[in-house]
């Protein structure tokens, strides 16, 4: 059995404001996802939901260091994920005309088909940052009260 070696960070919120957007066709959804963030200086955003249709996939598998693309009609089956206005973390599934899905990072250069409707959710009392985690190096999610500041920088 695994056992955790130190505590995960965690912030409660009591307060959540949504949006719902629109993507129209040929946006590119990520850059579209991340401007939207930063436009409306957000803070702590995830992906409530999502559906829609895209004409090219890009999504960056497991454990591989580069995006693979697609070309043709897919649905967007799933979609989740952090924000902020300085960027985010945010994984997709889709699926093509035969049912088969694939998913994995959303990456930039994923185009909307016919549309992508989206609502976002925001935490208005907590903030997200990223940090290196001394497991692997990568910089994950350290949510915290809107009110405290920021961890220094390891």
């Amino acid at each position: 059995m695994a056992r955790a070696t130190e505590a995960a960070p965690w912030a409660g919120s009591r307060q959540v404001q949504y949006f719902a957007l629109r993507l129209c066709p040929n946006v590119d959804l990520l850059a579209s996802l991340r401007s939207f963030a930063k436009d409306h200086g957000l803070h702590a955003a995830f992906v409530a939901s999502c559906v829609g249709s895209a004409t090219r996939t890009s999504v960056r598998y497991a454990n591989q260091p580069s995006a693979s693309t697609r070309e043709g009609h897919f649905e967007i089956v799933s979609l989740s994920g952090t924000l902020t206005q300085d960027g985010g973390h945010v994984h997709v599934a889709f699926a093509d005309s035969t049912g088969s899905t694939f998913g994995g990072h959303l990456m930039e250069g994923t185009t909307i088909y016919t549309t992508a409707e989206i609502v976002l959710g925001e935490l208005t009392d907590v903030t997200f940052a990223r940090e290196p985690d001394s497991t692997y190096g990568y910089r994950e999610l350290v949510p915290m009260p809107r009110t405290a500041k920021r961890p220094k920088k390891r």
